[in-house]
């Protein structure tokens, strides 16, 4: 009797190439010239001595400060989520979902999900047959922009106000606004995603054959088993569990991206000398900022070059880029209309270069990753433009 062997899917799919290629040699050219633009005004030793320097310091200073706001927010999350407060926001955003997305109701809960923890969350909704019922094929790929687009934005929030007791300054307007121009930008990216798909499903398969369009049993949500006191302590603790992974997982981007931008922004140190300390660099992104003034000023309405460093660093963290807005304020780069472009395009990119291929990848529509790429770019531009001219407005008001 011959059995069969289940073959099992790689978990991050490859393919093969040349063993030796031009790309061997182009890639160590590109490497060696990068880190030459560094080495030759600093000096090798300074370059790698601020490298590591710089790396440890937002360890230390910054990563375990964001774990800890992880941990808080991650406790706070799972008792919004067993004590029914998650359900209740479902529920009062459903109706918002049609005319501001064209995605069913059902939706509001990837944005919540996704507000409360990280991009990938809404990945373990989209393995629910019952949830995929409520969508059609070519809506159901646009969960990775409209997820992505308010991925860690609790985290992102609260961050961005704790920066009120470092300056002094109020930044709750900042916050409120950010957070709207993240919804403009999320759903430009949502609605242009949606152009994509319906051009290559169609707008009738469903994607779920058969599936129902609406509820028909008495909504219900799972809790915990035990009394209140013991689902309160047991979703407190596995909330800020859960905290301490997202923490972690934030490592990798803060100290590879964030360091590598801030050597890109920042300059010698101030007696104008390259010693090897912490924060030094080239400020070669505020020199190309500067060039670019007469479009980024009108677009971000940003107060220094040094704060295109900012959504550039979101774009492959939030964790990463958030950390880089108190440096920014504690220096005098950056005031309370930057606050809230930082948190819109922090928000709604949220590291979206470095989720959205294994996102899609889980969502089976490989074929759509640069489609969602390109959407979810112009939404994060959206986003910031749209968060400066409504903190133009607002603050004429509220000022």
């Amino acid at each position: 009797m011959k059995i069969l062997k289940k073959k099992v899917k790689p978990e991050h799919p490859v393919r093969e190439k040349p063993e030796i290629s031009a790309e061997n040699f182009i890639f160590l050219a590109a490497f060696l010239g990068f880190f030459a633009v560094f080495m030759s005004q600093m000096g090798v030793m300074n370059a790698l001595n601020t490298m590591m320097n710089t790396a440890y310091s937002l360890l230390i200073d910054t990563v375990l400060y964001l774990t800890a706001i992880c941990v808080l927010m991650g406790a706070v999350s799972a008792l919004f989520s067993e004590f029914g407060v998650v359900s209740l926001a479902n529920r009062l955003l459903n109706p918002l979902m049609v005319p501001l997305y064209n995605l069913p109701g059902a939706a509001s809960l990837g944005v919540v999900t996704t507000f409360l923890s990280d991009n990938p969350a809404i990945l373990s909704l989209a393995e629910d047959q019952y949830f995929k019922g409520f969508f059609k094929k070519y809506q159901f790929p646009a969960l990775t922009n409209l997820g992505t687009a308010f991925g860690m934005g609790l985290i992102v929030c609260t961050y961005m106000l704790s920066l009120s007791l470092n300056s002094g300054e109020s930044y709750g307007l900042s916050v409120a606004v950010g957070l709207l121009g993240a919804v403009v930008g999320s759903i430009v990216s949502t609605r242009l995603m949606l152009r994509f798909t319906a051009k290559l499903y169609g707008k009738e398969e469903e994607m779920v054959p058969h599936a129902p369009s609406e509820r028909s049993a008495k909504p219900v949500r799972p809790v915990r088993v035990g009394g209140v006191g013991s689902r309160f302590m047991s979703a407190l603790l596995e909330g800020g569990s859960s905290g301490v992974k997202m923490g972690v997982s934030i490592v990798p981007g803060v100290l590879t991206i964030c360091t590598l931008v801030m050597m890109l922004t920042n300059g010698p140190s101030a007696d104008g000398s390259y010693t090897g300390a912490a924060y030094e660099g080239v400020r070669l992104l505020p020199l190309l900022a500067d060039k670019l003034s007469f479009i980024l000023t009108p677009l971000f309405g940003f107060s220094s070059p040094e704060a295109i460093g900012v959504p550039i660093t979101a774009l492959g963290a939030a964790g990463a880029a958030t950390s880089m807005t108190a440096q920014l304020i504690n220096s005098k780069l950056a005031n309370a209309g930057d606050v809230a472009v930082f948190t819109a395009m922090c928000m709604c990119w949220s590291g979206y270069l470095s989720t959205h291929v294994s996102m899609m990848n889980s969502l089976k529509s490989n074929e759509l990753i640069s489609k969602a790429i390109i959407s979810h770019t112009i939404g994060g531009l959206c986003a910031g433009i749209s968060a400066h001219w409504l903190y133009v407005l607002f603050s004429m008001f509220v000022k």
